[in-house]
């Protein structure tokens, strides 16, 4: 069984998802999956004003995106991604990638890569 992997990306909200979902088919990811998440991190906050009570926000609005692959290098994914992510500020986002022990297709019953 040859190796496969998760790769998860946590991003801006305002990603031009046209772009990356272009810039991955470029590269052989038929598959990803796409979540409106919230969090927080290196990215400063700001503050607001709340019914006369000052509030200081620090929760963003982030883009997951997960693909999980077995025949795409994952670091021809991880130079996909950056080139289209990259702003340079903070905020751009992290990417993490994890083993994928097993595959299952729910319709056919395929495991491994073939359920991808």
């Amino acid at each position: 069984m040859s190796d496969m992997f998760k790769v998860e990306i946590i991003t801006r909200n305002s990603t031009d998802l046209e772009a990356f979902k272009m810039k991955m088919a470029e590269i052989g990811v038929s598959g990803m999956t796409f979540s409106h998440v919230q969090g927080c991190g290196l990215e400063e906050g700001y503050t607001e004003l709340y019914r006369g009570v000052k509030k200081v926000q620090n929760v963003f609005d982030r883009l997951k995106i997960e693909i999980v692959v077995s025949s795409v290098p994952v670091d021809d994914i991880i130079k996909a991604a950056s080139s289209v992510l990259h702003t340079g500020k903070a905020g751009d986002g992290k990417i993490f990638v994890y083993p994928v022990q097993q595959t299952i297709d729910i319709n056919t019953g395929k495991q491994g890569p073939a359920a991808l």
